[in-house]
């Protein structure tokens, strides 16, 4: 008799549920620990070190290492051909969905590393791209990963150096996404960004549940931001003493 190869059995005990980021960490056969999506059709199983899909293409850890070094080796006549365009969008897509279930599971620390391969990704998608309009595709997607960086930042801090550490990761992200939108000459439409909203939110939240006012980040960037020098200077003093003591 053939051993049984369905999945029904894992698919009836973990229902689908529309709208949730429903993950989950597993041991497999061998010891390893994987992670687990389920998606409406079945689920995802993603490995938790290196490329989620567990691949090594071309003997190392992620296409990224590998892209950077084949520009390396091969120097200006580097170019990004058709099939490695193809390439940098699968790994996109598995650390988009590696990054996801680590923030459900709350899993803060591989989120942000996750999120940083993406931008770092990105980054080097950007300088070598072929095309502006595959450029445009995926930095459509930057300020969405800097948003759920800035997300598991503020909770790995809030967790590790308490709420006001917290709030300055949110600020900080948000720092990076206006970033974007001042160069594309759009900071207009910053404030009324949806994914900005919300990380404000986030940090009015925590500033209300832990009774935070202003940190002395704010207020340093208060103080340069209205010329009050020597209040500047005695805060960054303030925060400097402050980190040596963390």
């Amino acid at each position: 008799m053939s051993q049984r190869q369905d999945i029904d059995e894992i698919i009836r005990r973990w229902p689908y549920q529309p709208g949730v980021v429903s993950a989950r960490l597993v041991k497999a056969d061998d010891g390893r620990e994987v992670l687990q999506m389920r998606i409406e059709m079945g689920l995802l199983q993603m490995e938790t070190v290196g490329r989620p899909d567990g691949e090594r293409p071309g003997g190392v850890e992620t296409c990224l290492d590998e892209l950077i070094q084949q520009a390396f080796a091969e120097g200006d006549s580097f170019v990004l051909t058709e099939d490695r365009c193809f390439e940098v969008d699968r790994e996109f897509l598995q650390f988009y969905h590696r990054r996801i279930c680590y923030l459900a599971l709350r899993d803060f620390e591989r989120a942000i590393a996750d999120a940083d391969h993406t931008l770092a990704l990105m980054d080097f998608a950007a300088a070598h791209s072929p095309d502006p309009e595959w450029t445009l595709s995926h930095e459509q997607y930057r300020p969405f990963v800097l948003f759920h960086r800035a997300q598991a930042a503020a909770m790995a801090a809030l967790q590790e150096a308490g709420p006001e550490a917290a709030i300055e990761q949110i600020d900080r992200g948000l720092q990076r996404i206006r970033a974007i939108f001042v160069t594309m000459e759009a900071e207009e439409q910053f404030d009324q960004d949806q994914l900005v909203a919300q990380l404000a939110e986030l940090r009015e939240s925590l500033r209300d549940e832990y009774h935070v006012g202003r940190t002395l980040a704010e207020q340093l960037a208060d103080a340069v931001a209205n010329e009050e020098y020597e209040r500047a200077a005695r805060l960054r003093d303030e925060i400097a003493q402050r980190r040596k003591r963390g």
